[in-house]
């Protein structure tokens, strides 16, 4: 019932349509209403109640709210299906048991907050009130080894929106982070449902530092880290902003699926701060070091170990090494 009510604000949008005229449409009595009231505020939609003028959704917000990334969005398939929480321990988890449910390719999970976030490798993601934490589901037609690629045409669809719509200078550091600078501004973790042969969802997270203020972030943290409204100096309107982001992800993402990933990949190595660059990856305990010399057309990292040897690394933490000349 509450999806019916909001159905009614959302096409009265900043304006108040009384109870009445509510239960009447709806053929529900008061606290029917009340409740389907109560229970759209508890999922963060700050409906307005007045005595003498009924309620009213206001458009005026800077939340991520369905309604508001529903309005003339742009996409065929991403994003339609939309689920909206105040907060979440992770839109990933929730997505993955989505995903086990059955929900369609292109559900959208987004919250305004994350109170148990991850990052690859099981680390943890400050996820506050004013960044976008989102996650998608994806079902594409793919062998479960071409999982790993949908990590980069993530981080290409996330770069290429940052870079037209804020004008910004962004890099990748493989494999999944988005920097300004060698600041981290967004992170991607992509996890796959398959067995040896069969490939069932993938969950696309992508967690961005929007309207954040890093100076707020734990001190070991803060460094690294930075936000659109830090760099840009203003506030991001978050809505059209993840409009932009899911027209961009759909397009990448149907030229993935239409066999296109070395085009992509030619993207990502344009947008690439960790080519060229002496780095540190550590995975499983041991860390190798090595200058990045390349990615392969399966997005596996290439470094040039001291002894010229080279290597290739298919996961890992990747820390570029500042005044380290490449030998």
């Amino acid at each position: 019932m509450k999806d019916k009510v909001l159905k009614i604000l959302t096409e009265n949008l900043d304006s108040y349509v009384s109870g009445e005229e509510i239960t009447s449409k709806l053929n529900i009595s008061m606290t029917e209403l009340v409740d389907s009231v109560q229970a759209l505020r508890d999922d963060g939609y700050p409906v307005n109640f007045s005595p003498r003028q009924g309620y009213c959704l206001p458009e005026t917000t800077n939340l991520i709210l369905p309604y508001q990334l529903n309005k003339n969005l742009e996409t065929e398939y991403i994003g339609h299906e939309i689920h909206y929480f105040n907060e979440v321990d992770s839109t990933n988890n929730v997505a993955k048991k989505m995903a086990e449910e059955g929900a369609s390719e292109g559900t959208l999970i987004i919250a305004e907050s994350q109170s148990s976030g991850r990052g690859r490798r099981g680390k943890k993601w400050i996820s506050p009130e004013g960044g976008v934490w989102m996650t998608i589901i994806l079902r594409p037609d793919i062998h479960p080894s071409e999982a790993p690629q949908l990590t980069l045409v993530t981080g290409v669809a996330v770069a290429e929106t940052l870079k037209k719509e804020c004008g910004l200078d962004v890099g990748i550091k493989w494999p999944n982070d988005i920097l300004i600078g060698e600041k981290k501004v967004c992170g991607i973790l992509t996890e796959a449902s398959a067995n040896a042969d069969t490939l069932d969802y993938i969950v696309a997270g992508i967690g961005i530092d929007l309207n954040i203020d890093v100076e707020l972030f734990p001190p070991d943290l803060r460094e690294g880290a930075t936000s659109l409204k830090a760099e840009l100096e203003r506030e991001i309107q978050s809505a059209e902003l993840v409009q932009k982001f899911l027209v961009n992800f759909e397009n990448i993402y149907n030229e993935f699926k239409d066999g296109k990933f070395p085009e992509i990949l030619k993207k990502w190595r344009r947008f690439s701060t960790t080519i060229g660059t002496y780095v540190e990856v550590h995975k499983r305990g041991q860390t190798v070091k090595g200058e990045a010399v390349g990615i392969n057309k399966d997005g596996v990292l290439i470094l040039e170990l001291e002894d010229g040897s080279l290597l290739k690394v298919m996961a890992g933490e990747c820390v570029h090494v500042k005044n380290r000349e490449p030998f």
